[in-house]
């Protein structure tokens, strides 16, 4: 089947591609649904186990180690071929699982949590890779686009579930209800996922000091955000150094964990790559605050704030469906520049709603940062695995998810600084609050500037070769 054939939805859920498209769907949730889990389970398991003081932790590790799992990802599949490698990442992130459900204390839970971060960012890295690899071009939007519902489903029915389980069963509900979904996730990798392992995958040695580098450079980014101001400054200083120079050391070893143009303006990999991360930083300082400040400032509930965070989760997968059938060139790359344009703007409408206690300002701003998102992102990751070459398109696609994470541990911290700096951490009134938070806008508005800058670069330099390949059988 030819991929100049116009894709249809229902022909990812036909028999050809419905388990492949089950088994990435089904990668992503595992992710999608433990990143609402820490802030839902936990406050109920340290009541029971103590701890309270370490729980913050449970996502910054879980994070951390999902960053440094995901980096090592393209390597690991080379190595061990991708059915292999999902089984095996999908093994460490049940081991995790069980360690923190059937925890007996909080450092526990941590060390539960680091690994299964671990599992689960080799997880999602690799299915991440494999959509290019299993799926025909034509069709590669549309999957991209049934990933954003699952992270919108997720986004509402992650917080609910987990509350439930907790509320109605126990804490360790919430976390155990990962191990019959690992478990068909892996029967399925066994069926359908290629066994083949690339020709070299002997000569690949582990890059242990690049992903040291890597996780402790998120580590201190992580770190920034819950310390003063002026020591968090240092802090980001000392990751950006590490994160520089683990990049720097990639690009001159034998077995690279990034492609050679990785972060490198002058092409549309590299540019593309900045554009994924600097967007992903924009995002992150509301996604973080916004729940906080409609409570503190509005006395929202939980419920009616987690809905109004939601919307940039609707309008995200909404839009991402939406504009899955465009075939025009000119016009994914049209999207491709207004999606941080949009980012952006929603931004500064969400900064006005809450400035001028305008909640339906505030909505509006969530659905045109979300629809930003929902318009960009598919067509900006497929331009990048496109323009990668057949021996980079692993290193290309694997580093794509992993770039996202990083880009929201940055975002969050950065945001933090931002907000401490400004003292949000001590305002005692709503007025405070307002003033407090502007900062962290600001600062995701500006971040989205300099994203459309990088995406306005990277579809500048792509070449009519790059635009039009095909790199799926179909």
């Amino acid at each position: 089947m030819s991929d100049t054939v116009e894709g249809r939805w229902g022909e990812i859920f036909t028999p050809r591609y419905a388990t492949v498209t089950l088994i990435l769907c089904l990668g992503v949730a595992l992710l999608a649904f433990n990143a609402f889990l820490a802030s839902i389970s936990l406050p109920t398991a340290v009541q029971e186990l103590g701890g309270v003081a370490l729980i913050s932790w449970a996502l910054t590790l879980f994070l951390v180690f999902a960053i440094v799992g995901g980096s090592g990802a393209a390597l690991l599949k080379r190595r061990l071929g991708a059915r292999n490698a999902l089984l095996l990442s999908a093994g460490v992130f049940l081991i995790g699982t069980l360690i923190a459900g059937t925890a007996t204390s909080m450092p526990q839970v941590l060390v539960g949590r680091a690994i299964q971060g671990l599992g689960e960012g080799v997880v999602s890295a690799i299915c991440f890779a494999l959509i290019p690899e299993l799926f025909p071009s034509r069709l590669v939007p549309k999957v991209f686009g049934l990933q954003a519902t699952v992270w919108a489903v997720a986004a509402f029915g992650g917080p609910a579930a987990a509350g439930l389980l907790t509320e109605l069963v126990s804490w360790r509900a919430a976390f155990l209800v990962n191990v019959p979904l690992v478990l068909i996730f892996a029967s399925m990798v066994m069926i359908k996922v290629p066994a083949r392992v690339s020709e070299g995958a002997e000569a690949i040695g582990f890059p242990g000091i690049r992903l040291g580098l890597i996780g402790s450079g998120i580590l201190l980014v992580a770190l920034a955000a819950v310390v003063a101001p002026l020591p968090a400054t240092g802090l980001l200083i000392g990751a950006a150094v590490l994160l520089v120079g683990s990049v720097w050391l990639d690009g001159r070893s034998a077995t690279r964990l990034m492609p050679p143009d990785a972060f490198r303006f002058s092409s549309v990999v590299g540019s593309g790559l900045w554009a994924v991360l600097l967007i992903n930083i924009a995002g992150a300082g509301s996604a973080v605050y916004l729940v906080l400040v409609v409570q503190e400032m509005w006395s929202f509930g939980p419920t009616a704030a987690g809905a109004l965070a939601a919307v940039l989760a609707v309008a995200w997968s909404a839009s991402s469906i939406t504009v899955a059938n465009v075939k025009s060139k000119e016009t994914r790359k049209t999207l491709i520049r207004i999606g941080p344009a949009m980012i952006g703007l929603g931004l500064l409408l969400v900064l006005a709603g809450l400035e001028l206690d305008q909640v339906a300002l505030v909505v509006l701003g969530q659905m045109v940062t979300g629809s930003g998102f929902g318009l960009h992102n598919g067509y900006l990751s497929l331009t990048i695995m496109e323009a990668a070459s057949d021996a980079e398109r692993d290193r290309t696609s694997a580093l794509l998810p992993t770039t996202q994470s990083a880009g929201n541990a940055i975002g969050a911290a950065l945001a933090g600084v931002a907000a401490n700096a400004a003292g949000l951490a001590t305002a005692v009134s709503a007025s405070d609050v307002k003033v407090a938070i502007i900062p962290v806008y600001v600062l995701g508005a500006v971040v989205a500037a300099m994203a459309l800058v990088a995406a306005w670069r990277m579809v500048g330099l792509v070449r009519p070769q790059d635009r039009d390949s095909s790199f799926a059988a179909g």
